[in-house]
C-alpha cells in the first residue's frame, strides 16, 4: 500500500513543534499530571519487569565491600574487581524510535512524529521511576544526495541511526528526549528491521523493549528481529497511525506525495469504488502489521493522531495490570 500523505499539514503538537527545553517540559508536565492521576502506586510500569539479578563488574574502589569481589575477573585482569549489583526491580528499557520520512506526515490533531516524541515522553516517566534506566535507538532515513532524489530513486538502507546510552535519572531522561525530539527527518527508506536488531546488540540483560513506529515497512523486514528481540526481553509494539492512512475523505481531486519516495499523485476520492478498495487494503495492511506483532509475542498498542493518544496509554497500562492481577498473558 502507498504510503500517501496529504500536503496540507496539520497543527502541531507542542510536544516537537518546537524542539526547546521549555516546550519539552509542559510535554512533561502533561504526561505527569495525567499518570499520576489516574495511575496510583510507587511502580508504574508498562509491561512487567524482570526481577533483580547480577549486574557487571568495576575495578575495586576504596570501601567497596570485599564480600563482593569478582575473583574470576580479578584473576583474569590481575586487578582487583568488585561485583556490582543490581537494585531490586530495577529495570532497564530500550526504545527503539523510528523517525523515517513516514512518520513526517499527519491529518489530525498532530503529526505522527509528534505523537512519537510524545509516547517516548510518556514511557520515560514511568520507566524512571525507583531508578531505572532508559536508553534509545533512533532512526530515520538515508541522506539524500543533492540534486538525485527527486529525480531518481530514493536512497535505501538501515539510514541514520544514533544510539543513546541507557542512564537513570530525570535528567538524564529530559536530555534523552532532547536528543529524539530534535533528530532532523530525513527523505528516502529506512530498513526498520535493522533498527530493531540494534536491541539486539550488544546482549544485554532482560528488560523491556519498545519498538514505536507506524510499521510501514513490510512485516518481513522487521518480524523475524522482533521475534528475536522478544525471546530475551518484553517487548512492547507503539504503532502510530493517521487517519487518512485508513481511508480517503471524499474531498475531490487530492494532491498526495509518498515521503520516502517523493512521488506526486492526483488522487480522485470522488470515486466511491476507489476509497472502498483503499480503505480495505488499508485494513489489510493494519491487520498483517497485528499478526505479525502477535506472533513475535510483542504487546501491541495503537496510538492515533485524531485521539487523546495519553488516555489510550493509561488505558493499555491499566489493562496491563488488570490482566497480570488476574493471571492472563498479554
Amino acid at each position: 500500500m502507498a504510503r500517501a500523505a496529504a500536503v496540507t499539514p496539520p497543527t502541531r503538537l507542542p510536544a516537537s513543534g518546537d524542539r526547546s527545553g521549555a516546550v519539552l517540559a509542559r510535554l512533561q508536565l502533561m504526561v505527569t499530571r495525567k499518570l499520576d492521576g489516574l495511575l496510583q502506586g510507587e511502580y508504574a510500569g508498562l509491561l512487567p519487569g524482570p526481577g533483580s539479578e547480577a549486574g557487571e563488574s568495576r575495578e575495586y574502589r576504596p570501601g567497596d565491600d570485599v564480600r563482593r569481589m569478582d575473583w574470576p575477573v580479578t584473576a583474569r585482569t590481575t586487578m582487583p574487581h568488585v561485583r556490582r549489583t543490581v537494585a531490586d526491580r530495577e529495570l532497564e528499557t530500550w526504545l527503539a524510535v523510528d523517525l523515517s520520512a513516514s512518520l513526517d506526515f499527519g491529518t489530525g490533531r498532530w503529526l505522527k512524529r509528534d505523537v512519537v516524541v510524545a509516547a517516548a515522553a510518556a514511557l520515560a516517566h514511568l520507566t524512571v521511576r525507583g531508578g531505572n534506566r532508559i536508553g534509545a535507538v533512533v532512526g530515520t532515513g538515508a541522506p539524500a544526495p543533492a540534486g538525485r532524489w527527486r529525480g531518481g530513486a530514493p536512497p535505501a538502507g538501515p539510514g541514520s541511526l544514533n544510539r543513546l546510552p541507557a542512564r537513570a535519572g530525570r535528567k538524564e531522561a529530559q536530555g534523552l528526549l532532547r536528543a529524539i525530539a530534535g533528530t532532523e527527518i530525513r527523505p528516502g527508506r529506512s530498513d526498520l528491521g535493522v533498527l530493531v536488531d540494534m536491541l539486539n546488540r550488544p546482549p544485554r540483560r532482560r528488560g523491556v523493549a519498545v519498538v514505536i513506529s507506524d510499521f510501514l515497512a513490510p512485516p518481513q523486514q522487521w518480524g523475524r528481529p522482533l521475534r528475536k528481540l522478544r525471546v530475551r526481553h518484553d517487548v512492547l509494539a507503539v504503532e502510530v497511525v493517521d487517519p487518512r492512512e485508513l481511508e480517503l475523505p471524499d474531498v475531490g481531486v487530492l494532491p498526495v506525495v509518498d515521503p520516502e519516495t517523493g512521488e506526486l499523485h492526483e488522487v480522485q476520492t470522488a470515486d466511491p469504488g476507489l476509497r472502498r478498495r483503499y480503505a480495505e487494503s488499508a485494513a489489510a495492511q493494519r491487520a498483517a502489521i497485528a499478526a505479525e506483532l502477535r506472533t513475535a509475542g510483542a504487546a501491541h498498542l495503537r496510538l492515533r493522531t485524531d485521539r487523546d493518544w495519553l488516555l489510550d496509554m493509561v488505558r493499555f497500562v491499566a489493562a496491563q495490570r488488570h490482566a497480570r492481577t488476574r493471571g492472563t498473558t498479554r
